[in-house]
C-alpha cells in the first residue's frame, strides 16, 4: 500500500468525491437536523458494503473497516450546515432557503467517503480497524462531544483519531497545522439588558438601552487592549444586536450576542468573567439591568498531539512534497474536532483549497464560500495514509 499509490487511486474516484460533495451542498441540514445528509452516507456505506450504526449522537453515523481484534484508529467529518444564504456562483447551488455548507462540511463528508471506498478496497491487508465518524452538529451543537459520550471511541478503543478542514486561505494541494493549541477555546456570549422604553422625543422619561448597549460593546473591548497580556490570544467580538424597530422609540430591552476566543480553558473563563463583571457595572450605572449568560458548552482547545501531527507531516511531504506542509501559528477558529483529541491522542489539520482561477478566495462562513474540488482527492489519500500508517506503528 504505497502512498503515492494511493494518492493516484485517489485521483481516479476524484469525480465520484466531488458528484457526493454537490450533493450534500445542494440541499445543506443544519446541527442535529441532517437527516438527508445521513441517508446519503448510509446508502453510500452500503453500496461499498462497509458496516456502520445508524443514527449515533441523533444524526451521526459511525462505521466501521477492518478488523475488530486488533489496534485501532479513527477518522472524523462533520456534516452540519449554517444559517446563511448561499451567494456563490456554482451550478450546485443551495436549494435550502437561508441554509448553506458554508464551512466545508459537505467537503469533509464527501472525502471521508472517498476514503471508505479506497479503506474497503484494502480491507483484507489492514492490520487494526478503522473507525469512520460522520458527526452531527459541529456549529455550535457539541456533536463531538455527545458522539464521545454515545461510545464513538468505544469498543474497540480507538487509540489515534485524525481529522481534516478546508481551508480557503491557503492553496491547493497544501496542508498546515501545528503541534500543540492549533484552536482555540470558544463561548457563546447572550446579553440582555432591560431598560424603560418611551417616545424618543422624551429620553429623560426613559431608561435607554442603546445608548447602554453602545457603552458596555465599547467597555467590552477594553478586556482584550488593557486587561490581557499583549502576547495572549484573545478574542471578545459582539456579532448581533437586535433592538426595536421605530425611528420615535426607545425601546424596553436590546439584545446582543457575541464570542469569546481564548487558547486556554483558563484565558476563556477570565474572559466570561471579565464580561459578566464589567456588564453588570455598566447597567447599574445606567440605571438598568441585565442578564449575561454564555449559553450551551465552552468548546476546548484543539490541541493535537505531536507524534501525530509529525506523522501527518511525513505523510504530507511524501504525497505532495515539503514545500507544501507548513506549520501554523495556533488560529482563533474553534472545533468541536477538540472533545475528541480531550479523549484521544490525534492530529487535526488544514487543507489548502483555496484558487482563485475557480472563485475559491473567500474564506468560511462568508456566503460566496467556494473550493478547489482538485483539492478532494488530496484530503481523501491523506485520511488513508494516515490511518494505515498509524495502524502499522501500534501493531
Amino acid at each position: 500500500m504505497n502512498q503515492k499509490a494511493i494518492l493516484q487511486e485517489a485521483y481516479e474516484i476524484q469525480d465520484w468525491i466531488a458528484g457526493l460533495r454537490q450533493r450534500i451542498h445542494r440541499w445543506p441540514e443544519l446541527m442535529y437536523e441532517e437527516v438527508q445528509t445521513n441517508k446519503l452516507v448510509c446508502e453510500t456505506l452500503d453500496q461499498l458494503k462497509i458496516s456502520y450504526q445508524s443514527p449515533i449522537a441523533k444524526t451521526g453515523v459511525l462505521a466501521q473497516i477492518g478488523k475488530h481484534d486488533s489496534p485501532c484508529v479513527a477518522l472524523r467529518a462533520d456534516m452540519d450546515a449554517l444559517p446563511i444564504t448561499e451567494e456563490a456562483d456554482v451550478s450546485f447551488k443551495s436549494e435550502a432557503e437561508g441554509k448553506m455548507h458554508a464551512c466545508g462540511h459537505d467537503c469533509h463528508t464527501a472525502m471521508l467517503l472517498g476514503a471508505a471506498r479506497l479503506l474497503k478496497k484494502y480491507e483484507d491487508q489492514l492490520p487494526g480497524m478503522v473507525k469512520l465518524l460522520f458527526q452531527p452538529a459541529e456549529e455550535g451543537g457539541a456533536g463531538g462531544e455527545l458522539m464521545c459520550q454515545e461510545g464513538a471511541l468505544d469498543q474497540p478503543a480507538v487509540q489515534r483519531i485524525f481529522g481534516i478542514h478546508v481551508w480557503p486561505s491557503s492553496p491547493t494541494g497544501s496542508i498546515t497545522g501545528r503541534s500543540g493549541t492549533f484552536l482555540a477555546a470558544t463561548s457563546k456570549l447572550q446579553i440582555k439588558l432591560h431598560g424603560k422604553g418611551g417616545h424618543a422625543a422624551m429620553p429623560h422619561q426613559t431608561i435607554d438601552p442603546i445608548v447602554m448597549a453602545a457603552k458596555v460593546i465599547i467597555e467590552l473591548q477594553t478586556i482584550i487592549s488593557r486587561e490581557f497580556d499583549p502576547l495572549t490570544p484573545g478574542v471578545v467580538s459582539i456579532t448581533a444586536i437586535k433592538a426595536g424597530e421605530a425611528f420615535n422609540v426607545i425601546p424596553p430591552e436590546i439584545e446582543i450576542k457575541g464570542t469569546l476566543r481564548a487558547l486556554t480553558l483558563e484565558d476563556l473563563q477570565l474572559l466570561q468573567m471579565r464580561v459578566r463583571e464589567i456588564t453588570e457595572h455598566v447597567v447599574m450605572a445606567n440605571r438598568g439591568q441585565t442578564e449575561v449568560n454564555f449559553p450551551g458548552d465552552d468548546c476546548p482547545p484543539t490541541i493535537n498531539d505531536a507524534h501525530c501531527w509529525n506523522l501527518a507531516q511525513e505523510i504530507g511531504r511524501d504525497l505532495l512534497g515539503s514545500e507544501q506542509v507548513t506549520d501554523s501559528p495556533p488560529i482563533m477558529g474553534g472545533e468541536d474536532f477538540a472533545y475528541y483529541l480531550q479523549k484521544v491522542p490525534g492530529c487535526f489539520l488544514a487543507l489548502g483549497v483555496g484558487n482563485q482561477k475557480v472563485g475559491a478566495e473567500y474564506g468560511v462562513h462568508h456566503p460566496r464560500f467556494k473550493v478547489d474540488e482538485e483539492a478532494f482527492s488530496i484530503g481523501a489519500a491523506l485520511h488513508v495514509a494516515w490511518a494505515i500508517r498509524s495502524l502499522k506503528e501500534l501493531s
